[in-house]
């Protein structure tokens, strides 16, 4: 046991012979002994390592799969870094987030409407007083200049206290500038991404000029200089320590907060303001003692409405033509003031009972100078003169006969108007008149249903629908179908009175614009102008168009100067429609139900042509008596006259237009108006009567007019007296 060991002898030097071969064959099985030794000895070494040691975490073969981890992590950042470059440019924080307010001037300069947020220009953080800074940093983001985007520390209080917003302002201004208002965790890892980005590519003093520039406010208006004049009437280089602690307030709520109508819950949220800038070392206690709630002065006020149906349609094209920016803009339209207010008349006056009207006048040019929607914008802002697509009816016609036209027919042609007996189709005509035949103009002028589909058989419907292309219709037309040809196809009202405005320049396509464009000079029509018809083609239609108001279906529509237009009433009066031309204004009239339910009595060629003549009468200062018939020779000049023995003496206007004379079955009723208020006078052979119901709903109207006035002059007093602005009783 206690034996010395004897030392081992040592090796002999070498002798200086190597061994040319190798005794292993297998260098491969060689290798793997090596490799079993090697796992062998790192198996037993994890045996000996504690989990709590360094080496058991990073050793050889593990420091290699978190180096490939952390080479992954920052591709993928990479990666994420190039796609915010694309998807969310920097510039764009720089940008509005609300469309900046534009203001829309009829085309004499008479504001029409106004639409789009309240904003003003940036704030710069160096001209702004320090307690204005202060209270928003108080509020929203203490820690602001300490942070990297993202501050655990200003959830973490902001979830104790319940003081202090959870998002930084860097969070805040990427929400509001690159993502959308959804609460997702996905949104909130995006946004604390782009928070890091942010900061990373602008100073800190950019940053919060671009999150006040850009903050809702309340009450429409976004940005701190837009907000500070509209509540204060005060740049914000001028704001008072309580004013700025006011609007500071707003931004955590600021419709409920918006001191204009919750004044009450502004000035609480106003104190916890003050109380955060005291506890951030801003102000100290007796300041905040002090600190009274401000006054407002609201000055900026608008009795313009936000939307109207031609501001609606308006619009799209102003946001286009308008340069991105807070600057607010002020664009001219192609709208008459006066013209528009005589569309307003003309259509509220007519008995429309629950119908709805739609009234669309232009230049030829396609510039729009009056439109109407519909009877009351506030109950229904649906545009049915832009949006709604229906059938236009027997105004179709306009294309089939054009074709014909310019494929070398004459009005003075003569087609069949017998009934159709053959084939799939077998339209038929209104009241059941047919005859053998009739000229092109008659058959257009009477509006001949089998006249027209057989001549839209004759020119072919390829023919047809390329015509309606050319003068600007885009809405789908079916091939081969004979039943377009009475207008079964359906459009806009727009789209239907664009393409009579086309007829009526001899130029088109027409395309209906709200903004005036400069008139292009000979050069450009020339190398790129207009299509035009040749003046025979031209001649033609309009004389086929003014023999449907002088003969045919549209008489009611006459006026004293040459007019020209066509009816249209589709299948069980669901639609009726008048669309014509006179001087230099394109109209087109539309009455329907919204529910597309037949009309009671309305057909294209009465009420909507009675609205057309009365717009036209009242726009070109034109009296609707036709032209003065020529005299003719009587066999018994001295005998009683007829009434059949006077042309035209069914409907004869007088005065200005308002008033006028029908004579129908020996009865002659004068209609007039009074304060607005159509009166119907009949004299027969048992003398002068008034139709009493139409005197008690004058009555009723009148008296409503009435008690609106009041209720309204009652509004504005009570408002004035709100404002301080007159004394109360």
């Amino acid at each position: 046991m206690f034996r010395r060991r004897k030392p081992e002898p040592e090796m002999s030097g070498h002798r200086g012979y190597y061994s040319l071969s190798d005794d292993w064959d297998d260098d491969d099985a060689w290798d793997d002994r090596l490799d079993a030794v090697d796992h062998a000895v790192l198996a037993e070494e994890r045996k000996r390592q504690k989990w709590w040691q360094r080496e058991h975490w990073f050793g050889r073969r593990k420091r290699w799969w978190i180096v490939r981890g952390l080479a992954a992590m920052l591709a993928l950042f990479m990666v994420l870094v190039a796609w915010l470059a694309i998807t969310a440019p920097l510039n764009k924080s720089l940008e509005p987030i609300a469309p900046p307010q534009i203001t829309l001037l009829a085309s004499d300069g008479t504001p029409i409407a106004r639409n789009g947020a309240v904003v003003d220009e940036p704030v710069d953080i160096d001209t702004l007083p320090p307690h204005v800074v202060e209270a928003f940093l108080a509020i929203e983001d203490r820690r602001f200049y300490d942070h990297w985007g993202v501050d655990p520390r200003g959830i973490a209080r902001a979830a104790f206290t319940g003081t202090g917003g959870g998002s930084t302002i860097t969070q805040q201004l990427a929400k509001f500038t690159f993502l959308t208002p959804e609460r997702t965790l996905t949104r909130k890892a995006r946004e604390a991404l782009i928070a890091f980005w942010l900061e990373a590519w602008l100073t800190k003093d950019e940053i919060l000029e671009r999150y006040l520039s850009n903050a809702y406010f309340g009450d429409n208006v976004y940005g701190l200089r837009a907000a500070s004049l509209h509540y204060f009437y005060r740049k914000p280089e001028n704001l008072l320590p309580n004013q700025a602690a006011m609007l500071a307030g707003l931004l955590q709520a600021p419709s409920a907060y918006a001191p204009t109508r919750h004044y009450e819950r502004a000035e609480k949220r106003m104190e916890l303001v003050v109380q955060s800038m005291v506890a951030a070392g801003f102000i100290t206690e007796a300041e905040a003692r002090n600190m009274r709630s401000p006054a407002l002065d609201v000055r900026l006020k608008s009795d313009l409405p936000t939307g109207t149906y031609f501001a609606d349609w308006a619009l799209p094209e102003a946001r286009q033509m308008s340069e991105t920016g807070y600057s607010r803009q002020t664009l001219t339209t192609t709208l008459d003031a006066r013209l528009q207010n005589i569309a307003r008349r003309v259509t509220s006056n007519a008995p429309l009972g629950e119908a709805q009207v739609a009234l669309v006048a232009m230049r030829p040019n396609g510039e729009v100078v009056a439109m109407i929607g519909g009877k009351d914008y506030e109950k229904s802002p649906f545009n049915r003169a832009t949006q709604a697509k229906r059938q236009p009816g027997s105004t179709f016609k306009l294309f089939v006969y054009l074709a014909a036209m310019r494929d070398g027919w004459s009005p003075d042609d003569r087609i069949a108007n017998t009934r159709i007996e053959q084939g799939g189709y077998r339209p038929e005509n209104s009241g059941g008149r047919y005859s053998d035949s009739l000229t092109l103009e008659q058959a257009f002028a009477q509006s001949s249903n089998v006249a027209a589909v057989r001549l839209f058989g004759e020119v072919g419907s390829e023919k047809v629908i390329e015509t309606a292309r050319d003068l600007g219709v885009t809405s789908p037309l079916a091939s081969g179908d004979p039943s377009m040809a009475l207008g079964t196809s359906t459009m806009s009202l727009l789209e239907l009175t664009a393409a009579y405005a086309a007829v009526a320049g001899n130029a088109y396509p027409v395309e209906p614009r709200a903004f005036p464009t400069p008139e292009r000079g000979w050069f450009e029509n020339m190398i790129d102008g207009p299509s035009r018809f040749s003046g025979s083609t031209s001649e033609k239609m309009d004389r086929l168009l003014r023999a449907a108001i002088d003969s045919g279906t549209g008489t009611a529509a006459r006026l004293s100067m040459p007019a020209f237009g066509k009816t249209g009433t589709t299948q069980d009066n669901r639609d009726a429609v008048f669309v014509g031309y006179a001087g230099d204004l394109v109209v087109g009239v539309w009455i329907g139900n919204d529910d597309n339910s037949p009309l009671r009595g309305v057909s294209g060629g009465g009420l909507p042509a009675r609205i057309w003549r009365d717009f036209m009468s009242k726009a070109l200062g034109a009296s609707t008596a036709p032209s003065r018939p020529t005299p003719t020779t009587s066999p018994d000049p001295e005998g009683p006259v007829e009434p059949l023995d006077v042309p035209n003496l069914e409907d004869i206007p007088l005065g200005d237009g308002n008033s006028r004379i029908r004579i129908r079955d020996g009865e002659a009723v004068f209609s007039t108006e009074v304060d607005g208020i159509p009166i119907d006078i009949r004299l027969d052979d048992r003398g002068i009567g008034v139709d009493e119901q139409t005197i008690e709903a004058a009555r009723r109207r009148a008296e409503e007019r009435r008690r609106e006035e009041e209720e309204r002059y009652e509004e504005v007093r009570d408002q004035l007296e709100t404002e301080g602005r007159i004394e109360g009783n």
